[in-house]
């Protein structure tokens, strides 16, 4: 069996449920959806899609940097929409976080998020060894 450990970041939001931040196995690590709560007061950033995605994106690198790792890592990302019309406006902070060799990715519209909230992201990233987190 591979070894695995648990990556978990101060500056995130705590898991609202029974899962890790992240999961990190030989040179990859599995970062769960990160809403665009602030780790601070545990609620909804307040604003609309772009204000939730910059924080689900500070969010998840606050659990790369925790692996020693950042954006230029992640090889994968699914992000989760309340509504696909606010793909463009998700999309427009999106970029900036992944300007230069974006990962693959995939986007889908949900019935709902937790918490209310309009958008969700996920990850997996790749170092050039083990993980250790």
């Amino acid at each position: 069996m591979s070894e695995r450990t648990v990556v978990v970041s101060a500056a995130a939001p705590k898991a609202i449920g029974p899962y890790s931040q992240g999961v990190a196995v030989h040179c990859f690590i599995f970062l769960s959806g990160q809403l665009g709560i602030d780790p601070n007061t545990g609620m909804l950033v307040s604003g609309g899609i772009r204000e939730e995605t910059e924080q689900a994106l500070q969010n998840m690198k606050a659990v790369l940097k925790s692996a020693e790792l950042d954006f230029s890592h992640v090889v994968k990302t699914t992000v989760f929409l309340a509504d696909i019309a606010d793909f463009a406006a998700m999309n427009e902070v999106y970029a900036r976080y992944f300007s230069k060799n974006p990962p693959a990715r995939s986007a889908f519209q949900v019935a709902a998020l937790p918490k209310g909230a309009r958008v969700e992201i996920e990850a997996i990233a790749a170092a050039e060894s083990s993980v250790k987190a």
